[in-house]
């Protein structure tokens, strides 16, 4: 089946999709007491609305001035404070804190110690570095409430953070599980193969209900984490059994002189026998499986891990 108003690609699960946005283009809601998560089509940030002032966890540049507009909706409302006195950031990259300036100066910011080495070194007005930085733990208290900070390695980035908040039920990490669709290409542009698929058995190991992804239309809950896990298993499963089944020499031997174009074909076959099953067991069941890009790009990342990092890349010649 597909969709009519993209007869390219099948329907959309219902239930990937989430709230609607108002008129200025977000949604504002409540993940639980005084912790509140904001969206809009494409990403989310939460912020905790506190006697003491309201801090902010990440700032995506497409949400831009409405972060502001959603933190204004709800302290009115609660009659509290509207002034942003803390940021945190869960990893450095630009979709996820570009709009920090909108901020100020005055507001402390706060992120893992390889988060400023890079914004350092991007060297972006638009990104301050974080005035506290932490190397593998933080203790964040404003306003009676805790947030727990924490590094356990690299894995969508260098930097990217586990934000407990327990009193509040709930789990941020970003870049890793989108709610209800399957990530985009190369493993959401992961940069760590081996440290993005450990990931979730981490944000696992955490007491929590609610879960802030970071992107799409809603939160995620922990059986959303575990279909994720199993669609990565799925697709480390069919790439162990591609790479086993496939055999290289006839590309290599067509390839002739042009050894590169050997190596294409040789891959693109392998990635393309272990997508295709995930593909068609997955489409229906998490948004835009059935766009082959995303798959493949993904298989071919992982498939490229198991031959580079877990090894072997290939025989041993004799």
């Amino acid at each position: 089946m597909t969709s009519p108003d993209l007869p390219d690609y099948a329907p959309i699960p219902q239930s990937a999709l989430g709230p609607a946005l108002n008129d200025q283009g977000y949604y504002v809601g409540r993940v639980e007491r005084n912790l509140y998560w904001v969206k809009d089509n494409s990403y989310q940030a939460a912020f905790l609305a506190t006697p003491d002032g309201v801090v902010l966890f990440d700032a995506p540049p497409s949400i831009g001035h409405n972060l502001q507009r959603a933190i204004n909706e709800i302290t009115t409302a609660e009659g509290l404070t509207n002034t942003v006195t803390h940021l945190v950031y869960s990893h450095h990259h630009a979709d996820h804190t570009g709009a920090s300036f909108l901020f100020g100066h005055d507001v402390m910011r706060i992120g893992h110690e390889e988060t400023r080495r890079l914004l350092l070194r991007d060297n972006n007005p638009d990104r301050p570095a974080p005035d506290i930085t932490f190397a593998d733990r933080y203790t964040l208290e404003v306003g009676g409430e805790r947030v727990e900070l924490a590094w356990h390695g690299p894995n969508h980035t260098p930097d990217n953070t586990y934000i407990h908040f327990p009193g509040h039920d709930t789990l941020m990490l970003i870049d890793i599980v989108n709610a209800g669709w399957v990530p985009l290409y190369n493993l959401n542009l992961s940069e760590d193969v081996i440290g993005y698929m450990g990931a979730p058995a981490i944000a696992l190991s955490y007491p929590w209900t609610h879960f802030i992804c970071g992107h799409l239309g809603r939160l995620a809950t922990r059986d959303d984490v575990a279909v994720h896990q199993q669609y990565i298993a799925d697709i480390e499963a069919s790439s162990k059994e591609a790479l086993a089944s496939v055999n290289p020499v006839p590309y290599y031997v067509a390839g002739g002189a042009n050894v590169w174009a050997g190596v294409k074909a040789h891959l693109d076959a392998v990635t393309e026998r272990a997508a295709a099953p995930v593909i068609a067991k997955y489409t229906g069941v998490l948004g835009a499986a059935d766009i082959a890009e995303f798959t493949y790009t993904t298989t071919f990342q992982i498939m490229q891990s198991l031959r580079l990092d877990s090894g072997p890349s290939g025989p041993v010649h004799p």
